[in-house]
């Protein structure tokens, strides 16, 4: 096989004149649209009116995309405190997941204290939308050819394909993982299947449950992500650093898992606002 003959996919999506759009952002916004339409479809269901996600979404998204800048600046800092011009210059890429969450919380606390509704019932709610959302914007990275990992196994190119077919991973992804004379790990596949399975057990399983605990699908969300982050995290090679040998991504999703943890057993041992979540559900 002709290796060098292979192409990577366009980028743009759409070219407007001087305006370019970008699958990035189609694919990220695509994501964002499909969790809205659920979220509003789950609200619903609890008497919650769609105009409380749309502005939700119309406030919060911007607020998540600063978050998630601000995160990645401060880990690069390195780079930004002698280049400050950068910094605004988002659309040269450079946002962390972990800021838009943050970013997202805390937004949303303020935002449902004014609604004065129930924080821990909308992060439920926000989080099967989450993990759809991440994993369609995942793709994004896929077609900017970023956010992967490491060269594959096998001493030569054919080998290397062979492994990646090992994988069942089909030939549209291997061929745009080919980048600078080498194969190199789909960690944006990894962790978009991860988050698809995430979301089939969050609505398939942990919907259903009777005894399941407001705020405790938010909590599987933040294990479940976290669990996946910190393997596929260990396979990139452009992870945001916290010293010199550890990724942050990996430590927050070690702090993670154990906080969430400790919360959801003490909540449950304590017998403290143990209020499910399908008590919320309408009755008819």
């Amino acid at each position: 096989m002709d290796h060098s003959a292979i192409e990577p996919l366009n980028r743009v999506f759409l070219q407007l004149g001087p305006i370019t759009i970008y699958w990035y952002a189609v694919l990220i916004m695509s994501g964002v649209a499909i969790g809205l339409y659920l979220a509003i479809r789950e609200g619903k269901r609890m008497g919650i009116k769609p105009e409380f996600f749309y502005d939700l979404v119309t406030f919060g998204l911007p607020i998540a995309i600063i978050g998630a800048r601000i995160y990645y600046v401060a880990f690069s800092w390195d780079y930004y405190s002698v280049h400050p011009e950068d910094i605004i210059k988002i659309w040269q890429g450079g946002i962390a997941i972990h800021g838009a969450i943050i970013a997202s919380v805390i937004f949303g606390y303020f935002f449902c204290k004014r609604k004065n509704i129930s924080l821990l019932l909308i992060t439920d709610i926000a989080a099967v939308s989450f993990f759809i959302a991440q994993a369609i914007g995942r793709w994004g990275n896929f077609m900017n050819q970023e956010a992967h990992g490491g060269v594959v196994p096998g001493a030569t190119l054919d080998a290397q394909r062979e492994f990646l077919h090992s994988l069942f991973i089909p030939d549209f992804v291997i061929n745009n993982m080919y980048i600078n004379g080498a194969y190199y790990h789909p960690t944006f596949l990894y962790e978009s299947l991860w988050n698809v399975i995430g979301f089939l057990i969050a609505i398939f399983i942990l919907r259903k449950l009777s005894k399941l605990l407001v705020g405790e699908i938010a909590a599987f969300y933040a294990i479940w992500y976290s669990i996946g982050r910190y393997f596929v995290e260990g396979m990139r090679t452009d992870s945001l650093m916290l010293t010199d040998t550890i990724r942050m991504a990996q430590f927050i999703s070690i702090i993670t898992v154990i906080a969430v943890l400790i919360v959801v057993v003490a909540r449950r041992v304590m017998k403290k606002n143990l209020v499910t979540y399908r008590s919320f559900y309408l009755k008819n």
